[in-house]
């Protein structure tokens, strides 16, 4: 039997863990943690800072299923009967609608945020540690990995991707990073940075909106019921609001949010050119009903390559989906960077350097 090394010191990764009958992955270093769920979807269930003692990812009032002991009682909503929060990927459907794809009935979000995946360790040193995970979608055509690398003494976890249609034709993709951020970090003290962009609301109107349905804007202000909107700020959790925005020609690829009270926030640096939007989903106590019965305080900036479901714009009978040719890859890569600041962000620059406000 191999025993993985026992390090309690500098980068340190293990996959030799459990929770709730979920195998799980730790990869840290002296300034952050993340704990991946292998078993369900390589989930991303936790990314603490460690000098503050912050965990960014939002959890769901259900959390962690032990699914070898639990059945959903319908399978349409099967997604958020096991959505624990945090962040999944999903491909290469994404979206709310039930979907068929290619003859195969498709649920929310795809299939790959449901299944168990592998894990092999790369890399074992105190200056740095790498860990890969890879599976292999049932009823898609679609081979996914990801690796995740943690270096000494730096603030970043760096995730570089591939994902292959190994169908014999060509296949739609949409591919989505689905991070979602909760309470105690989520907070009214929090500030939202992006570049340049514009942004597209895409809420169904219903009540308990700020954003006025299908309404347009230029970052940071988009069309609200009365007037315009700032989408830098968070509302409280009091507001019982709900609504989803899509951001959408960036000028750059990056995106930063800032608890300016608990002076610590986390970025994102991804290649616009791959992730073209960041969907803006957020849940401030509202949706009175199923599935979060006011309970929930969250918020998700989650890239995509596409509009919900591959839609087009409003007004454009163009999908969003991408098309990949048989046996066709996309590479990419990104970081997630923590930070302490008490203002927000001006810039992530290409090598993943902050600018503080």
């Amino acid at each position: 039997m191999h025993y993985q090394n026992e390090r309690n010191f500098g980068c340190r990764v293990s996959d030799d863990w459990s929770f709730r009958n979920n195998k799980v992955a730790i990869i840290e270093n002296e300034l952050i943690r993340v704990v991946v769920l292998v078993d369900k979807g390589a989930d991303i269930y936790s990314f603490v800072h460690k000098p503050s003692d912050t965990d960014y990812m939002w959890r769901s009032v259900w959390g962690v299923r032990d699914t070898s002991k639990f059945l959903s009682t319908t399978g349409d909503s099967s997604w958020m009967d096991t959505y624990e929060g945090g962040w999944q990927s999903c491909a290469p459907t994404a979206g709310n609608s039930q979907q068929d794809y290619q003859g195969a009935p498709m649920g929310q979000h795809s299939e790959i945020s449901h299944m168990p995946w592998d894990s092999q360790i790369i890399k074992d040193d105190p200056k740095e540690c790498s860990i890969k995970f890879w599976v292999r979608t049932y009823r898609t055509p679609f081979y996914i990995e990801k690796t995740f690398t943690v270096k000494k003494n730096d603030p970043s976890l760096q995730i570089d991707f591939k994902l292959t249609n190994e169908s014999a034709g060509n296949s739609d993709c949409v591919w989505l990073e689905h991070i979602v951020f909760g309470d105690p970090f989520l907070s009214e003290e929090c500030r939202i940075d992006l570049p340049n962009s514009k942004i597209l609301n895409l809420n169904e109107g219903t009540s308990g909106n700020r954003l006025k349905s299908k309404g347009k804007g230029v970052w940071p202000f988009t069309e609200g019921p009365n007037g315009d909107v700032d989408m830098r700020e968070v509302p409280p959790k009091s507001s019982k609001l709900e609504d989803l925005a899509v951001y959408h020609d960036l000028s750059d690829g990056w995106y930063a949010i800032t608890n300016k009270k608990k002076k610590v926030g986390i970025g994102m640096l991804f290649s616009k050119e791959v992730f073209r939007y960041v969907w803006n989903w957020q849940v401030f106590g509202g949706g009175s009903g199923y599935p979060w019965y006011g309970r929930h305080y969250n918020l998700g900036l989650e890239l995509c390559t596409s509009l919900p479901d591959g839609n087009p714009f409003p007004g454009s009978q163009e999908k969003t989906s991408l098309n990949l040719k048989s046996g066709e890859s996309i590479e990419t890569s990104l970081k997630a960077i923590t930070y302490e600041s008490d203002t927000g962000v001006k810039q992530i620059k290409n090598n993943g350097t902050i600018v503080i406000n």
